[in-house]
C-alpha cells in the first residue's frame, strides 16, 4: 500500500502515506496530495522538475516538500504522478524530479484545492521494515 485517506478531521483532508525508505516515503506522500486534487493516473510525466530543499528536521522537509510541489501547481498549472526523491536523513535534504504536466480541463478534472500542508498532528515514524506519515492538507 503507498497510502490511504484517514478521518481524522472535518475540515480538510488527511492521509498516511508509506514507504521501505524515505525517498519512498515522499513520493507516495507527493502522489497522495495529488491524488486529492487530481486523478494522477491521467497525468503524464511530460515535463519534469527538479526541487531542492534543505530543512532542520524531517517533519520541516516533508511540511517544505510538499508545499514546494503544491506551489507548481498554483504558479505554473502542474500537476505530477510521478516522483524520483531522494532524502539526505542525516543533513536534513532532499532533491527530487517531479514529473507531469499542465492541467488541460478537457483532460484533467480538478477534485479538491489544496491550499497547503500543515504541521497539525503530522508525524514521521520508523517501523522495523517501513516508514509511515501522517499528514493533514489545508482545503
Amino acid at each position: 500500500m503507498r497510502f490511504k485517506f484517514i478521518d481524522i478531521t472535518t475540515a480538510d483532508i488527511a492521509f498516511e502515506a508509506y514507504g521501505k525508505n524515505l525517498n519512498e516515503l515522499f513520493s507516495n506522500s507527493a502522489l497522495a496530495m495529488f491524488e486529492v486534487i487530481v486523478d494522477t493516473k491521467k497525468i503524464e510525466p511530460k515535463i519534469k522538475k527538479t526541487v531542492e530543499i534543505k530543512t532542520q528536521d524531517l517533519n520541516s522537509l516533508l511540511f517544505d516538500w510538499l508545499n514546494e510541489i503544491l506551489f507548481y501547481f498554483g504558479s505554473e498549472n502542474l500537476a505530477f504522478s510521478k516522483f524520483d526523491v531522494k532524502v539526505d536523513e542525516k543533513n536534513f535534504k532532499l532533491k527530487a524530479v517531479c514529473f507531469g504536466e499542465k492541467i488541460d480541463l478537457k483532460k484533467h478534472e480538478i477534485r479538491t484545492e489544496v491550499k497547503a500542508t500543515t504541521y497539525h498532528k503530522m508525524k514521521i515514524e520508523k517501523t522495523k521494515e517501513s516508514w509511515k506519515t501522517q499528514v493533514i492538507l489545508d482545503i
